[in-house]
């Protein structure tokens, strides 16, 4: 899209009645988009666990005029449509964290404005922005007619294993699945990047078992905790070098976490069982798929090293994959591409596309377009207890998706 042509499609959409006080709106009520965004925050949502928030998002919703529904997968939905026919533009956040807070007071505000506490930033921004956008729709009500084809959406499953599992629902299995032609991810506040292109990813928990024992009278039963450490340690030394980017970009990059660690229930007892958790993700899938054949060889390796040690009773091995986030990438030339560009050209965000994972790889994967990007303000140390959000110019995040929103919108 030619210069020019930026400018004349931002100055349509800004001739639409209500359009400038919209965008103003996000401005004026800076004090009540806070306030929504702390309260959310601290209401727990741990992944498979985000009940309440989502009520309490159903309520807001139910509180400004809308008529929310709750889907069988968990996702809060507010359909906004004139004719059934009418195909539809979703703007998603998602409603989980990696951390909860362990008490209201563990979300907090520093003299500085800016807010301390797990998912503050990571999605506390993008459900703070999907609250902001639907109260402005109805506050500035020349808009109502473009919202038509708009479906808000608070869903659920995006982080840690829960695989995507709401927008999988929304996007392939929903009476709204058909009907949707874009998705618009609001996902963390960073202005400076579009997700484009979806981070392919898969995750495996590897276990072995044993009969255990006492230390000292079971001494020779195979001991889980010993091939563990074994296979984890084989492992990164084998596919390090598989894991690193070549120097002029022309390998994709892959990496993989051993995450989490379980074995043992004290220092005196051989473990039956020792487990960790793996993930794996690439640009490539093809290089996922060498790294699961060298987990496959490794696992075995550390299992029969330890067998043969082993005077008494021996070990067994699983590997169970426990999660695959699928990988796809929107077109250069698609118009959603094109309107958030034009948007950022016009309000002067210098952004760039990336590769990430997040909600959008599930409509990029069956080649819907989708892009996933910031809701505004700063924010940093997300997954952590340290995580913390900077609220400042976030109204300029919302005016990005607000006019991406009317473009999308406009088009027949």
């Amino acid at each position: 899209m030619a210069t020019g042509s930026r400018v004349n499609v931002i100055d349509d959409a800004l001739q639409a009645r209500g359009a400038r006080e919209c965008l103003q709106w996000f401005t004026r009520e800076k004090a009540w988009i806070n306030e929504r965004h702390l309260e959310l925050c601290r209401i727990p949502a741990p992944t498979f666990l985000e009940e309440k928030r989502a009520a309490w998002m159903a309520e807001q919703f139910r509180a400004m005029g809308y008529a929310p529904q709750v889907d069988p997968a968990g996702n809060v939905v507010v359909l906004i449509e004139e004719h059934r026919s009418k195909p539809l533009i979703a703007l998603t956040a998602h409603l989980d964290t990696v951390l909860a807070p362990r008490s209201r007071d563990e979300i907090s505000v520093e003299r500085d404005g800016r807010f301390h506490g797990p998912g503050v930033a990571d999605n506390g921004a993008g459900l703070a922005a999907l609250l902001a956008v639907a109260q402005a729709l109805k506050a500035c009500r020349g808009l109502s007619d473009l919202a038509l084809g708009l479906v808000l959406v608070a869903n659920v499953g995006e982080e840690g294993e829960g695989n995507l599992s709401g927008m999988r629902y929304l996007a392939r299995q929903s009476d709204l699945a058909r009907r949707i032609r874009a998705y618009v991810v609001l996902d963390g506040p960073s202005l400076d990047h579009i997700t484009s292109q979806a981070l392919a990813c898969r995750r495996f928990e590897i276990s072995f078992s044993g009969a255990g024992g006492h230390s000292w009278t079971d001494y020779g039963n195979a001991n889980p905790v010993h091939a563990l450490s074994q296979a984890i340690t084989e492992f990164t030394a084998e596919c390090w070098p598989l894991a690193s980017p070549s120097a002029d970009g022309s390998i994709p990059r892959c990496t993989f976490n051993f995450g989490t660690v379980e074995g043992g229930v004290s220092i005196n007892s051989i473990p039956a069982l020792a487990r960790t958790k793996l993930d794996i993700r690439s640009e490539n899938p093809a290089r996922i798929d060498r790294l699961v054949d060298a987990l496959t060889g490794v696992v075995d390796r550390a299992r029969d090293t330890e067998n043969r040690r082993a005077t008494g009773s021996k070990l067994t091995a699983r590997i169970k994959e426990i999660g695959t986030r699928p990988g796809g990438r929107l077109r250069e030339d698609s118009p959603l591409l094109a309107h958030v560009r034009a948007v950022d050209a016009h309000l002067g965000i210098r952004s760039r596309l990336d590769c990430a994972s997040t909600d959008a790889n599930v409509p990029l994967s069956i080649g819907i377009p989708a892009i996933a990007i910031g809701a505004g303000g700063q924010g940093g140390g997300a997954h952590t207890n340290s995580e913390w959000y900077q609220p400042d110019g976030r109204d300029m995040g919302l005016k990005r998706i607000l006019l991406t929103l009317m473009l999308l919108l406009r088009e027949e």
